[in-house]
Parts: structure tokens; C-alpha cells; sequence
């Protein structure tokens, strides 16, 4: 968790400039996947500097981020709107009570995190029976080999990168938690190697290695899981 910090704190108003800058693209995305009502209390889990949470903000009654990195949430508090409020807490113990949010969301944390299992079950607890979650990551290739190489580059461009899970995995952390898989979007994001290497803080020693081990093709490939937690799950 302190490599999180460091390297997220260090990052935090870089991020923040990306995500404004994908804020349209987001919302329209989310919106379409989510389908909101209006109605519905929303968590950001690992929220970082508000990106999912500001997209639901203008159809959900209210929406709460977590987050254990200062500098993002002061980053995403700046941009919150009044049904919008951030707290500081770890994603694998969140300070909420069992069914207490309609809709639970997770972006880009997974590998960021030595046990994601315990992120997934945390957030399948805190979401009420009958509700959506969405869960959102980079994603390794199938090949066990591709994939290896792939996560060699990532700790090397990002010390706090644990391990990019392929679809497959994902999918099986999905089902041990009973999740029904309702709806999924692949999405290539195109990556200028030095400008992604610039987005991690990487220099000097640890940047010559990331580059050695860049893949021919920078591009990140994206999974947008959308998932429904069966009624009778309690």
C-alpha cells in the first residue's frame, strides 16, 4: 500500500488532467453500461481522483469514493459535486455496513492490489441484493507467456502494478463471489510509450528497463464488466 501512495501521490494532478480530459467519454460510457434511475446510493472503491464517481454524479441520488491516497482525494474533492463526498479508507476493509449501496464500482484498481479477491469480496458485501456492480481493468493477454511479459514492462514502468489479470481470472473472481456477469465492453486504449511512462513518474535506471521490456504495441486493453448481484444472495 505505501508503493500506492507514493507512486499515485506523486502522479495525482497528472491523473487528474487525464481524467478530465476523458470526463465526456466516461460519462457517456458509464451511463450506458449503468442505465441509473436516479434512485440509486453508488460506492467508487478506489475512486482515486473521481473519475467514476464525478461520470455517475448527474443520475445517481448520491455517490460516495474511497480511496487511501491523500493527494487524489483532495484532487477529486475539488471536483465533487454537492451529492458527491470522498472518504479515506482501504478497499479491502470499507467502513460500510453489508447492503448499503445499490450500485458498487471499481476502476483501474485490481492490479494495483496484492489480493484483488479481498477488494471482491468486500465489494460484493457492501452491495445489496439485486444490485449492479461495475468493474473496470487492464488486461493481460490469455497467452500465459504474453501475459508475463506484459506484467514485467507494467512493475517495471510502475513499481505498484501487482499483476494485470487476463480475462480469464477476472471473470473467475466474478463467479467465487456468485456475480452474474450481465454485460462486458472491451476497449483498446491507444498509449504513447513515453507519455505512459511519463504518467508513472518512471525515470532514469527504471525507465531504461521499462522501455527494454515495452511491448512492440504500448496500447492497453480494458475490460468493462458489468455484474449483478442475485437477489436471493442476500
Amino acid at each position: 500500500m505505501d508503493a500506492v501512495r507514493r507512486r499515485f501521490g506523486e502522479t495525482a494532478g497528472a491523473l487528474a488532467a487525464l481524467q478530465d480530459a476523458r470526463h465526456e467519454e466516461t460519462v457517456e460510457r458509464v451511463a450506458r453500461l449503468l442505465g441509473l434511475s436516479g434512485s440509486e446510493r453508488v460506492l467508487d472503491v478506489g475512486c482515486g481522483a473521481g473519475a467514476i464517481a464525478l461520470a455517475v454524479a448527474g443520475t445517481a441520488r448520491e455517490v460516495v469514493g474511497v480511496d487511501v491516497v491523500p493527494e487524489l482525494l483532495a484532487e477529486a474533492r475539488a471536483r465533487a459535486a454537492s451529492n458527491v463526498s470522498f472518504v479515506a479508507a482501504d478497499a479491502t476493509a470499507l467502513p460500510f455496513a453489508r447492503g448499503e449501496f445499490d450500485v458498487v464500482c471499481c476502476a483501474r484498481v485490481f492490479h494495483h492490489v496484492p489480493r484483488p479477491e479481498l477488494v471482491l469480496a468486500e465489494m460484493t458485501r457492501v452491495l445489496r441484493a439485486g444490485g449492479t456492480m461495475l468493474v473496470v481493468d487492464q488486461l493481460a493477454p490469455d497467452d500465459p507467456l504474453a501475459a508475463i511479459e506484459l506484467n514485467r514492462f507494467e512493475h517495471a514502468r510502475d513499481p505498484s502494478t501487482s499483476r494485470v489479470l487476463a480475462d480469464v481470472d477476472l471473470r473467475g473472481l466474478f463467479d467465487a463471489n456468485g456475480l452474474v456477469l450481465h454485460a462486458v465492453e472491451y476497449v483498446r486504449e491507444e498509449r504513447e510509450l513515453e507519455l505512459y511512462l511519463d504518467r508513472a513518474a518512471c525515470h532514469g535506471a527504471a525507465r531504461e528497463e521499462a522501455r527494454a521490456l515495452a511491448p512492440g504495441d504500448p496500447s492497453g486493453r480494458y475490460g468493462w464488466y458489468v455484474l449483478h448481484k442475485p437477489s436471493f444472495g442476500g
